[in-house]
C-alpha cells in the first residue's frame, strides 16, 4: 500500500475517534491554551516512552492509542491557533470537521513533500525516535511560548504541530504494518 493511502487510513481512524469525542464531550477542549495542549501531548508520549523503557504496560490503552491521542491534540493546537478569542467556546461539529481536515490536508502535504526529499527515510526509523522527535517539538513550542510566541529564524509552533502529527501517524502505519 502507498504512503498516500496508509496515511489516510490513519487519518480517518483518528478523525472518528476525534469526531466521535467531539459528539460525546462537544468542543471543550477550546478552553485550552497553547501550553495545555503541549501538555496533554506530553502526558501521551511520556506514556509511551515509559512503557518502551520498562516493557511493561498496566492501563489496558496500547501505544497506538496514546498515537493517536497525539495526533489528534495536535491537530486541536493547529485548530486553537487557527480561532480566535472571539470565535465561540462551543463549535458546530461539520465546523469542527472542516478545521480538522483542513489542518490535516495541509500536514499531509508537508509530509507528501518531506517524504519527496527525504526518499522515505521515516520507515527505517524506530518507534522510540518517533517519540523522541515529538518530545522535542513539545520542548521547542515550549521555548517558543517562553519567547513570547516569537522566533528569530525557527519556525513557528504551527510547524511543530504539523511535525508531531506526521511523526504520529508515521509510527501508526508502521504499527499497522507489523499487526
Amino acid at each position: 500500500m502507498s504512503t498516500d493511502l496508509q496515511y489516510e487510513k490513519v487519518v480517518l481512524a483518528c478523525k472518528e475517534i476525534f469526531l466521535k469525542k467531539t459528539n460525546d464531550y462537544g468542543t471543550a477542549w477550546r478552553v485550552l491554551r497553547t501550553i495545555s495542549i503541549v501538555d496533554q501531548i506530553f502526558i501521551k508520549a511520556q506514556r509511551i516512552r515509559t512503557i518502551q523503557q520498562i516493557g511493561e504496560q498496566k492501563i489496558s490503552d496500547g501505544i497506538a492509542a496514546e498515537f493517536m491521542g497525539i495526533f489528534n491534540y495536535a491537530a486541536i493546537g493547529l485548530m486553537q491557533l487557527s480561532l480566535s478569542e472571539n470565535d465561540p467556546e462551543e463549535l458546530p461539529t461539520d465546523k469542527v470537521a472542516f478545521l480538522f481536515d483542513s489542518n490535516i490536508l495541509a500536514a499531509k502535504k508537508l509530509m507528501m513533500d518531506k517524504n519527496h526529499d527525504y526518499g522515505e527515510a521515516w520507515r527505517s526509523m524506530s518507534q522510540e525516535s518517533f517519540v523522541d522527535l515529538i518530545l522535542m517539538k513539545l520542548q521547542r513550542i515550549r521555548q517558543i511560548l517562553a519567547n513570547d510566541g516569537k522566533t528569530i529564524m525557527s519556525e513557528g509552533i504551527d510547524a511543530n504541530y504539523f511535525d508531531i502529527i506526521n511523526y504520529a501517524a508515521f509510527a501508526l502505519i508502521l504499527m499497522n504494518k507489523t499487526e
